[in-house]
C-alpha cells in the first residue's frame, strides 16, 4: 500500500529511460504488463511511447558529428596603416537552385555562407549555427 501525504508530482521521463524501458518491453518472451510494474509505469503509458517509438515521434537523437566543410574564399588582410579594406562583396544569390533541390541558403553578416538541404535537422542546423558564432 501507498499512502500519499503531499501533492502527486507527474514523473518526466527522459528519451533514454523512455527507449530503454519500451526496449525491455519488445524483447522476446518479455511481458509487458511485467515491465510496466518494474518501472512503475502505467501500462497505457508504455503503450503510448511504445507507438511514438514505431511512428518514430520518439527516437534517440543520434550523436553530433562534424560536417565537412569546403573553404571557396580568403578574406582581404586589413591595411596594416589602419585604412579601411575594400568591401567584401556580397554572396552570390541562387535562388533558383536553392527552389529547385529543396535547399536554403543563409548568408550572416560576416559573409559566411550556410546551404543546408531538407534532409538536415533543426537541431543540427542550431549547433552549426552556434558553433559559427562562438
Amino acid at each position: 500500500m501507498e499512502i500519499i501525504t503531499g501533492v502527486e508530482r507527474r514523473r518526466r521521463w527522459r528519451e533514454e529511460d523512455k527507449l530503454r524501458i519500451v526496449a525491455e518491453a519488445e524483447r522476446p518472451g518479455a511481458r509487458f504488463v511485467a515491465v510496466a510494474r518494474r518501472h512503475e509505469v502505467s501500462r497505457g503509458l508504455l503503450w503510448t511511447w511504445r507507438n511514438q517509438v514505431r511512428r518514430g515521434a520518439l527516437a534517440a537523437e543520434p550523436p553530433p558529428s562534424f560536417v565537412p566543410v569546403r573553404v571557396v574564399a580568403d578574406l582581404p588582410a586589413p591595411a596594416a596603416n589602419g585604412a579601411a579594406a575594400p568591401a567584401r562583396p556580397a554572396p552570390p544569390r541562387r535562388v533558383e537552385a536553392a527552389a529547385v533541390d529543396g535547399r536554403i541558403e543563409i548568408a550572416l553578416p560576416d559573409g559566411t555562407v550556410i546551404r543546408v538541404g531538407e534532409e538536415v535537422g533543426l537541431a543540427t542546423l542550431r549547433r552549426v549555427v552556434a558553433a559559427l558564432r562562438a
